[in-house]
């Protein structure tokens, strides 16, 4: 796992200054909405394709390069993001548990195109997808072009994955 080679050439980032400021930015968007302080874990020491009983936020990007920003959390965690970010008690999976996974995912691409782009011209941020089961696959995860990063709160751990390519 690591940033593309035509990415890196590029964007003139190596992977640890990607990895750099997706810590960052996921440090400083749990830290202000979600109230919690996290502790990365960097770097992913194996892969993780596979998520059981978990909830994922993607955002795509388009343009100059293309790729996925996504965010996997076990479901208990999850709830506790949303309960914090709503300030109320959140007990179930639902619509507020989306809601609040695909905004982390949409601010946390707002960083990478803020790092990425030319003033945002170039690069294009999708409506948040949120998916959710007791077991699921993620081939992207799998992919060489990926940096993902593992963060821990309160001894859970979630995941924060960054797939692009350079469109030619």
């Amino acid at each position: 796992m690591s940033l593309n080679n035509d990415v890196a050439e590029s964007a003139k980032l190596s992977e640890e200054d990607v990895a750099g400021y997706i810590i960052g930015a996921t440090k400083e968007v749990f830290g202000t909405m979600v109230m919690m302080e996290l502790e990365d874990q960097y770097p992913l020491q194996e892969p993780v394709t596979k998520f059981h009983c978990s909830v994922t936020g993607m955002v795509g990007l388009a343009g100059t390069y293309t790729g996925i920003l996504s965010i996997h959390c076990p479901q208990e965690f999850a709830l506790r993001i949303t309960s914090s970010m709503l300030g109320m008690e959140v007990e179930e999976v639902g619509e507020d548990v989306n809601d609040a996974l695909g905004e982390i995912a949409n601010m946390l691409g707002g960083y990478v195109k803020m790092v990425l782009s030319k003033g945002g011209l170039d690069l294009h941020l999708s409506v948040p997808t949120v998916i959710s089961g007791e077991e699921y696959t993620l081939n992207a995860m799998a992919d060489t072009d990926c940096v993902i990063i593992p963060f821990v709160n309160d001894g859970e751990r979630f995941l924060v994955g960054l797939k692009l390519q350079k469109e030619s």
